[in-house]
């Protein structure tokens, strides 16, 4: 489990082609090979092995995005009206299901019968 402050191991795409060759290569299993180049786990050897044989690419794509338009704090679009009224009875929905959801929210208590 992964704990507050702890660090990620990045591995350079050579050397995750070496670890995944010697696999191919029947070096030894997955376990054997990770213990080998020090590699954290068995299973992320085999999630590499995975990769390589389905094409895909060995680069880490965390934190990146697809295209520079998606950034991951970017909000869904807007919605668009077609008039005041629409928009206004959208908002009423939205208001009517916070006060069914969060009952408590707003003091809207419902009191108990003695």
């Amino acid at each position: 489990m992964v704990k507050k402050g702890d660090t990620f191991q990045s591995y350079s795409e050579e050397f995750k082609l070496k670890a995944i060759n010697m696999y191919l290569n029947k070096e030894g299993s997955y376990k054997k090979i990770s213990d080998k180049p020090v590699i954290r786990s068995s299973t992320q050897l085999k999630n590499w092995v995975k990769k390589y044989e389905e094409n895909q690419t060995l680069v880490d794509q965390r934190g990146r995005t697809s295209s520079p338009h998606n950034s991951p704090l970017q909000s869904r679009p807007r919605t668009r009206f077609q008039s005041a009224e629409e928009e206004r009875d959208y908002y009423k929905a939205q208001i009517e299901y916070l006060k069914k959801r969060y009952p408590n929210l707003h003091g809207e208590v419902k009191s108990k019968k003695k």
